[in-house]
């Protein structure tokens, strides 16, 4: 299952929108020609400064600055940017199941307050007595699958219906409603109702009037298009909850995530398939990262996976968090050294006449080029180019030496509530290399003694604590993840859960 379907809609739809300004500017080009031959040629400047001449020449001025005015206001226009998913997500049966069984309380309440609330109709000469609604029940809530369509919701409700003190009836209310999540002008995702059919059927009676007139009474009191109109917004996905997928989530103080949906869902027999965009964004604004050279596809789920939810992330995302990171400079880092200024003149002798006082070495860390992430079976690495100037002094800060300094890095990923926790959890190799010194040469050898040890151990130390909060997935409002199976694959992450509808305290679970 992939989303290469939704990709290729997408790029055919820039590729003819820039089919279409190539050809609207080849048509102001040819405009332009003829505009000049009018002001050079026979109805242009004549020397003998008629009226006419004069018209002609500041009409073709005039228009010469509207097309300069706008070339350069076109150039102010942002070009469109290729959109390609870089992780998205599957329900499947199994969590469409669930889903139905939280929101079978709320639709129970739902429907009592519509139903019963509603005035009774008044006696009329073929059923004498009101029926009044006492007693709403929801006794079967169900949502299935529909490949390629959408979903299909079933809901029976049990009616207690009395007309005198002493005579009830129960009826069977049955509601059935095609559904499907479109996308709306906003970019957002939005249920959609359609097909609705509420039935309505006598089970069981203990009067003896005539069951068609009551039955129509009771179809005057329950307002079935209300029901329908409630089925779509209040019942599995309320639209506002769905709008919470698209919401920025904190990284960092100035740094944050958000997932866009690409396209409205696709409906699969293992699922219900969602494709998303990942922005990033510094300081409030969003930051421009290079699209993936190969556009993700989502795996193929396990036929015999029970979870209610497969959620997938591509190389390209972790390699784009990580640029997100070093664009807010949350990669620069401070490294302090367990050597001081003395204790380094011992073994760099040019040290000595530079600083008059014992000092603490310090290396301070900054991003030289873009991070880059890559997945392997159940491996994933990071890897770090980084530049430190190592020196003494807090203001000013006095820099001896530069230092390149590449790591590689092994990856920890877990998953705790709605946030994946990245975290470094051993370093697999370090190159450091002299970049500029002012003590004079120093060996290969003498530098890896000197500061591989701190770069060893606080690299992973000041990483770590930039992810400590972890990075929200993708997730709606008032659900969690649990059961939670994280496997890394070649180029992508697979993370299988369930969802747990969060309770308010001394509330059931219901989708309230």
């Amino acid at each position: 299952m992939t989303f290469d379907k939704m990709d290729e809609g997408v790029n055919k739809m820039c590729t003819e929108k820039k089919e279409e300004a190539e050809e609207a500017e080849e048509v102001e080009e040819e405009k332009e020609e003829r505009e000049e031959e009018m002001i050079s040629g026979k109805q242009g400047w004549e020397e003998d400064g008629t009226h006419q001449s004069w018209q002609h020449f500041l009409k073709g001025a005039c228009m010469a600055m509207l097309r300069t005015l706008s070339v350069l206001l076109s150039l102010l226009v942002p070009a469109h940017t290729t959109r390609s998913p870089d992780c998205g997500g599957i329900l499947t049966p199994s969590g469409l199941r669930y889903l139905a069984e939280v929101s079978k309380p709320h639709a129970e309440s739902v429907l009592r307050r519509d139903l019963m609330d509603s005035p009774a109709p008044a006696p009329s000469p073929t059923s004498p007595s009101r029926n009044q609604i006492i007693s709403v029940k929801v006794d079967k809530f169900s949502l299935t699958l529909i490949p390629d369509t959408g979903m299909r919701l079933s809901i029976e409700v049990d009616l207690g219906i009395t007309s005198a003190p002493s005579s009830t009836k129960e009826m069977r209310l049955s509601i059935l409603a095609d559904l499907h999540v479109d996308m709306n002008p906003e970019g957002n995702l939005e249920l959609v109702t359609s097909d609705c059919k509420p039935t309505l059927e006598e089970v069981q009676s203990t009067e003896e009037t005539d069951s068609k007139s009551s039955g129509s009474d009771v179809d005057k009191q329950i307002n079935v298009e209300k029901i329908c109109l409630e089925v779509s917004k209040l019942l599995l996905f309320p639209n506002e909850r769905l709008m919470s997928l698209a919401a920025p989530f904190p990284i960092t103080p100035n740094c944050q995530v958000q997932y866009l949906p690409l396209a409205a869902p696709m409906y699969s027999e293992q699922g219900i398939i969602i494709s998303l965009q990942t922005t990033f964004q510094v300081a409030g604004a969003a930051i421009p990262l290079p699209v993936s050279p190969v556009p993700f596809s989502m795996p193929e789920p396990a036929s015999s996976s029970t979870s209610h939810l497969i959620l997938a992330f591509s190389e390209h995302f972790y390699t784009s968090l990580f640029s997100a990171l070093e664009e807010s400079g949350a990669l620069n880092v401070s490294l302090l050294s367990s050597l001081t200024t003395a204790t380094l003149a011992e073994r760099i002798t040019q040290m000595g006449s530079l600083f008059q006082e014992d000092l603490p070495v310090v290396l301070q860390a900054v991003t030289r080029s873009s991070p880059h992430v890559v997945l392997e079976e159940d491996k994933a690495i990071v890897q770090l180019f980084l530049t430190a100037q190592i020196g003494a002094g807090s203001s000013p800060f006095q820099s001896f030496l530069s230092v390149n300094v590449d790591v590689t890095a092994r990856l920890q990923l877990s998953v705790a509530d709605t946030r994946m926790i990245i975290s470094v959890a051993a370093v697999e190799d370090i190159e450091l290399s002299l970049a500029t010194s002012d003590v004079g040469p120093i060996l290969a050898a003498l530098l890896e003694e000197l500061f591989l040890p701190t770069i060893r151990e606080e690299v992973p130390a000041q990483i770590n604590k930039v992810l400590r909060q972890g990075v929200f997935l993708p997730h709606i409002a008032s659900f969690t993840y649990t059961d939670i199976n994280i496997t890394i694959h070649k180029d992508y992450v697979l993370i299988p859960c369930n969802l747990q509808l969060e309770a308010r305290t001394g509330e059931a679970r219901t989708w309230e």
